[in-house]
């Protein structure tokens, strides 16, 4: 998941009017760049210099699945789609440890702002060596193909996103060699977003080929990798010898698909040097470390042939467990509680800030990171990660865990106990009462005496909360069931649906059908243009329904749409960043979004490998990674 900064507009993935007075909104005034409090993880990818390293070798890699699309444009592209681009495509600009975009000189000269008034201008100076494997230079062909099939005019081209490509007026050749000139029609803070991946003219050039022709293969490629081959179950890379750069110190590079619950079991029979898992996986290649798995079987039961045999087996899983070892970092996504404020007792502001200020997010961070020994820190940004350039953390615009807060939230909001505490008198009281004596006597779990009840007009304060099941998600029910305690104690009952990862986003959030619901979002090094989707405030369709794009809270507002509109075209990269940040504390003044902790990144790697691992924010080098000498 390296490289997952700008995809399709921010795809979500599981493993998913006027404000009230607010608290003094102390990040919107600041013009600096902000210190992070928290604290900032870094890449853990066993960096070694290249001279340390073998010239020969294949790696396998694990991916959820071969991808349906090689063209990282279309709407069923994936990570592995993005995993095969960076090792085979230009990347003008790549990112650093931080998040921030470096312009690549394998591909790029230079790349500036030449002229601001009347129009914005970027002069990109393309590397004379760069060539693609037909032979073909890089060149303003390529770019002008791109733009026209990007920038939204022509529907004929199926296009996932055209953010950036609509905004360009002209491409033309400059001056000098090998330099392409880009106007645009409206200034455009994040350029350097643009043209990465970079696809030759053969791709782009018309609907047919855009459509159809890269999703199988791809004719023409430009990376210290080429594509050799794609099937139903991998991806094979080889060393391309067109390649003018550094020489790639592996001889391939396969791409194989395994499902998440079977990457141990992969890794132990020796199937894979790569691949990223879960709690569980690193649990056991620690274990194998100390040499505690093979003893899982008790000897009074290891006198049957069969069982030798088994015992036998996990001596080897054991022993190729233990070649392996844990990288860890903080993935660039993060895990956010999802009120939907389209209707319901969430409709109200107020309540869903009562919901905001009644978790700990701190507590929950701690669940889920402290036992993969990664920092328990909540996240304080929608917009930009711990330790990535211009991270501050705005969470003070809606406030911190104050219970006594979250309830006078409600009551201003007009939910008042029913019955007051359990145990009380009344009818409300009554019912709580029964419906606790009806889960004890089923094996349920006995409400707490302490829990309030809140009514109004009659009806109780409940909200639906759907979870998904399936390998990976399981830091989100446990997330999920500590949020739903914590609620209970200000008297917001919820009710847990747990649902398949098939269904869990077109059924229910993509759908609107749920009340709280978890699912992460990838960051993005360019915030100012991913993350507008995800925050615009919603518009009615002709048809009387409403035009969400990508912000499945169904909240927003006319000052947070204002206010990306302002950074995207703000060409000082220092003051466009100061506008995210305001952007962002008024997205937490809404509580449509309440971030939890940023994503662990746990990658099991073979101990002889360097240069690959829990990259964080920064775009792998492909042509680094190898085995050590």
């Amino acid at each position: 998941m390296s490289s997952r900064t700008r995809q399709r507009r921010r795809t979500a993935f599981l493993v998913a009017g006027a404000l009230l007075p607010l608290p003094v909104l102390a990040a919107c005034g600041s013009s600096s760049e902000g210190t992070p409090a928290a604290t900032a993880v870094p890449q853990d990818v066993g960096a070694s210099s290249r001279g340390g390293l073998r010239e020969s070798g294949t790696l396998r890699w694990a991916v959820d699945a071969v991808p349906a699309t090689l063209n990282t444009f279309q709407s069923d592209a994936d990570a592995a789609t993005d995993r095969v681009a960076g090792a085979v495509l230009p990347a003008l600009f790549t990112l650093d440890q931080r998040g921030r975009p470096q312009r690549n000189p394998d591909y790029l000269a230079a790349a500036d702002v030449i002229e601001r008034e009347p129009k914005q201008v970027v002069s990109y100076r393309l590397n004379k060596s760069a060539v693609w494997t037909d032979g073909r230079k890089l060149g303003v062909e390529d770019f002008t193909a791109q733009w026209q099939a990007l920038r939204g005019k022509d529907r004929a081209f199926w296009t996932a996103r055209n953010a950036g490509y609509e905004r360009i007026q002209k491409i033309e050749k400059g001056a000098a060699a090998g330099e392409v000139r880009v106007t645009f029609a409206k200034p455009y803070t994040d350029w350097r977003s643009l043209f990465s991946p970079l696809y030759p003219r053969s791709v782009m050039g018309t609907a047919n080929s855009f459509n159809d022709g890269a999703r199988g293969t791809l004719q023409a490629t430009a990376g210290p990798f080429a594509l050799r081959y794609k099937g139903r179950s991998e991806v094979t890379l080889v060393r391309n010898p067109k390649w003018w750069g550094d020489k790639a110190q592996l001889d391939k590079v396969v791409f194989a698909a395994v499902p998440r619950d079977q990457r141990t079991a992969a890794l132990a029979a020796g199937r894979l040097d790569v691949a990223e898992v879960d709690r569980d996986g690193v649990e056991k290649i620690h274990a194998a470390s100390k040499g505690k798995n093979a003893q899982t079987i008790p000897k009074s039961e290891q006198g049957a042939a069969g069982t030798q045999a088994m015992a036998a087996r996990a001596r080897r899983a054991e022993a190729t467990l233990r070649g392996f070892t844990v990288r860890k970092s903080l993935e660039p996504a993060y895990t956010q509680l999802a009120l939907n404020g389209s209707a319901g007792p969430l409709a109200d502001e107020r309540v869903r800030r009562a919901v905001a200020r009644a978790i700990d997010r701190k507590a929950i961070a701690k669940a889920v990171l402290g036992p993969v020994d990664l920092p328990g820190q909540a996240l304080g940004s929608h917009l930009m990660m711990v330790g990535q350039q211009g991270y501050q953390d705005n969470s003070s615009a809606l406030g911190g865990q104050d219970t006594e807060a979250a309830q006078a939230l409600l009551s201003s909001a007009g939910w008042r106990e029913g019955g007051g505490l359990a145990g009380e008198k009344g009818p409300q009281a009554r019912l709580d009462r029964g419906d606790h004596e009806d889960r004890a006597g089923k094996g349920g779990k006995a409400r707490p005496a302490d829990v309030r009840t809140l009514q109004k007009d009659g009806k109780p304060l409940a909200l639906r909360f759907v979870l998904p099941t399936g390998p990976g998600t399981e830091p989100l029910r446990t997330a999920g069931e500590r949020i739903s305690r914590m609620l209970q104690k200000v008297g917001i009952r919820t009710q847990i649906t747990k649902v398949g990862d098939d269904s869990y986003f077109k059924d229910h959030i993509a759908s609107g059908d749920y009340d709280l619901a978890l699912w992460s979002w990838p960051a993005s090094a360019y915030p100012a243009t991913d993350a507008r989707p995800i925050f615009a405030k919603p518009q009615p369709a002709p048809d009387g329904s409403l035009i969400v794009e990508q912000n499945y809270t169904r909240v927003g507002t006319d000052h947070i749409d204002q206010l990306f509109d302002q950074a995207i075209s703000e060409l000082d990269p220092s003051a466009s960043r100061a506008l995210v940040r305001r952007a962002d504390a008024r997205i937490w003044a809404a509580a449509g979004s309440i971030p939890l902790y940023q994503r662990p990144q746990l990658v099991a790697v073979r101990s002889n490998l360097a240069n690959v691992g829990a990259f964080g924010f920064a775009t792998p080098r492909y042509q680094d990674i190898g085995f050590k000498k």
